[in-house]
């Protein structure tokens, strides 16, 4: 059976959502489900203002319609609120197909801390285009309490995992001699990294990712080390490297890093936000306090077995069962309506 993606992060982006989507594709296949990607190579692009590395499609209704009815999915997904969401939105709308979305990113947020723009007008925009679907995913607890509370509704838990056998503890430093305190991610506003680049801490603050306040934080922070974007093995042997895992974010969802932190055998160090709360849920594997660098100091203290031994909990193989499990159980709360409208097309 084959479900179709509708995203608009994807490659050459490196981020948490892209790697999740990745996953899945692989781990659906062993359950006997095909995922197919609409994404931006699929339309001309231009760049997003204030983040020029990303690409936003100029997806129209016609082009986005006869790249989903070409594709001929059993299940639509909507990953993304973007152009491309937006359009397969207005196209499963329009022909009453049943479709699901996820809540990857707090949107609200992004926007106000770039441009004037009330938080309360964006989570309106948000839970028009999520209360339309038959359900809609979020990663944890603390997300789907706020969402509920204001007035997202059919929300259903998808969990994330992560992969233990490449990131795990290895021998290595990387970066030179303990300790040394390391944030992965995007380069940009709405990850708080001033936060973290504040801190008076021993040792050395080491930035793996790139964005738009790369430059300006470089020069602002000449005794932090930016080693750039990673993945794959040169990625694992960076988190290995690392003391302790640095989460400045207070926007985030979940965290995919987190996992892949303490499934390297680092203490992770945060606030008490959501993501971090969800997933520190045992004691010994981090550090949560209001203060970041008093979490950060405490986590150099904790276990990096016990954090190693939480993170394989967390299985990409499972994930992709709770995907395909909530697809299937909203779909099928909106198939009396799809058999109408198919038998409506018949006569």
């Amino acid at each position: 059976m084959r479900v179709l993606v509708a995203t608009d992060a994807w490659h050459p982006q490196v981020n948490g959502v892209v790697r999740t989507y990745e996953r899945l594709a692989v781990e659906a296949e062993k359950l006997g489900f095909e995922i197919v990607f609409l994404a931006p190579a699929a339309f001309r692009t231009l760049p997003c203002p204030t983040y020029p590395e990303i690409r936003l499609a100029l997806a129209g209704p016609r082009a986005t319609a006869a790249h989903i009815e070409n594709t001929k999915p059993d299940f639509i997904h909507i990953a993304t609120e973007g152009p491309i969401g937006l359009m397969t939105r207005r196209y499963c709308r329009k022909t009453k197909w049943p479709f699901t979305t996820s809540y990857h990113t707090r949107f609200p947020e992004y926007v106000s801390a770039r441009l004037p723009v009330p938080e309360t007008c964006c989570y309106a925009l948000q839970r028009r285009f999520h209360n339309g679907a038959a359900g809609t995913f979020v990663a944890t607890q603390s997300i789907e309490n706020e969402l509920a509370a204001r007035g997202f509704e059919r929300l259903m838990r998808w969990s994330r995992g992560v992969d233990t056998e490449l990131f795990r503890p290895r021998k290595v430093r990387r970066f030179g001699e303990p300790p040394v305190f390391l944030y992965v991610g995007r380069i940009a506003v709405e990850k708080n990294i001033k936060a973290f680049l504040d801190l008076d801490l021993p040792g050395r603050k080491v930035l793996v990712g790139s964005g738009p306040q790369t430059a300006e934080f470089t020069r602002r922070y000449p005794e932090a080390v930016f080693a750039g974007p990673m993945e794959g093995e040169e990625l694992a042997r960076a988190y290995a490297s690392a003391d302790v895992f640095v989460f400045p974010s207070l926007t985030d969802t979940f965290g995919l890093v987190l996992l892949e932190a303490l499934a390297s055998g680092v203490p992770v160090a945060a606030f008490p936000a959501s993501g971090p709360k969800d997933v520190l849920t045992e004691s010994g594997i981090g550090a949560m306090d209001w203060d970041l660098q008093a979490a950060s100091l405490a986590a150099l203290n904790r276990d990096r077995r016990a954090a190693r031994a939480h993170a394989l909990r967390y299985s990409w193989e499972n994930s992709a069962r709770q995907f395909i499990d909530n697809v299937l159980i909203a779909h099928h709360r909106k198939l009396p309506e799809r058999r109408q409208r198919r038998r409506r097309t018949r006569h």
